[in-house]
């Protein structure tokens, strides 16, 4: 499982990563590039660091940091939607889709560590 949801984030990452290079010219699109290319990778890093977490309490801390950064990166999904600034709607949308199956991951993850503490 934890194979599986490291695999989701790298390829979340790496379908952003290809779809900025889809973006046209503007500084909107060059902005909401540079910042969704980070918090988009920044969920897949600070998933690796969860893994190694050395306590209850840095595993939901750093789980909700990747929560946090999947929040960020869905909310750019959605400016580059609303501003459209892609021609790739299909792929815009599967990947709007994605992030929000694993902010719902990772938000029940969060909520389950919290009530075992």
């Amino acid at each position: 499982m934890r194979q599986q949801i490291e695999n989701r984030l790298i390829h979340l990452s790496v379908g952003i990563n290809q779809l900025t290079k889809t973006l046209d010219n503007s500084l909107l699109s060059q902005n909401i590039a540079v910042q969704i290319i980070r918090s988009s990778s920044s969920a897949a890093l600070n998933y690796g660091e969860a893994q190694g977490a050395e306590s209850k309490r840095d595993f939901i801390h750093k789980s909700s940091i990747v929560l946090k950064e999947l929040r960020e990166t869905h909310i750019s999904l959605k400016l580059i939607k609303e501003s459209k600034i892609s021609l790739e709607e299909l792929e815009l949308t599967r990947l709007m889709d994605e992030c929000n199956q694993l902010i719902a991951i990772f938000h029940k993850t969060v909520t389950t560590a919290k009530s075992r503490i």
